[in-house]
């Protein structure tokens, strides 16, 4: 089971922990199954600051070489704007910003909506967790094969060269 207080800043959650009433009605208006280990963790601390802002990447990105920025994770509900179907939330990624409709997106990176982190639904099974890069014409490249592998994933910009992100 994954500890919010590893995942987490000290910043309170985006909304009150995850009820199933909120649940089935967000997962009702996505029309699709959250993974459980997301569920869980919305349960005890629902969205917020990343404690780590940085994922590995298997190849270049638009924001560096062998990584992504990462700096929150979405609320399962809808009262925050940064919830998955708050203002800010999937349906405003994809229906304003033309973010291909291939599931959920559930992280915000650090450069103000040009990428984003997504729960890809394209393939059965779990859903794998992918960087969206609208800079580099929308490109997709897969992150983490599940949710709790994305989150454990995390790390801490640091641990990665100074010169590795490009100029703003």
């Amino acid at each position: 089971m994954l500890d919010p207080s590893t995942i987490f800043d000290n910043s309170d959650p985006f909304e009150d922990p995850l009820t199933d009433e909120v649940l089935q009605a967000v997962e009702a208006q996505l029309g699709l199954r959250l993974p459980r280990a997301y569920v869980d963790l919305a349960r005890r601390h629902n969205g917020g600051w990343l404690a780590r802002d940085a994922h590995p990447a298997p190849s270049r990105t638009s924001w560096a070489e062998d990584h992504v920025g990462v700096v929150s994770l979405a609320a399962i509900g809808r009262t925050a704007s940064y919830s998955l179907c708050g203002t800010r939330g999937n349906a405003f990624w994809v229906a304003e910003w033309g973010y291909p409709d291939i599931g959920v997106y559930i992280a915000q990176c650090p450069s103000a909506g040009h990428d984003m982190i997504a729960l890809d639904y394209r393939s059965p099974g779990e859903p794998t967790v992918v960087h969206v890069d609208q800079d580099w014409d929308y490109q997709i490249t897969a992150i983490a094969t599940d949710f709790e592998s994305f989150v454990r994933g995390l790390v801490d910009e640091s641990e990665y060269a100074v010169g590795d992100v490009p100029p703003g």
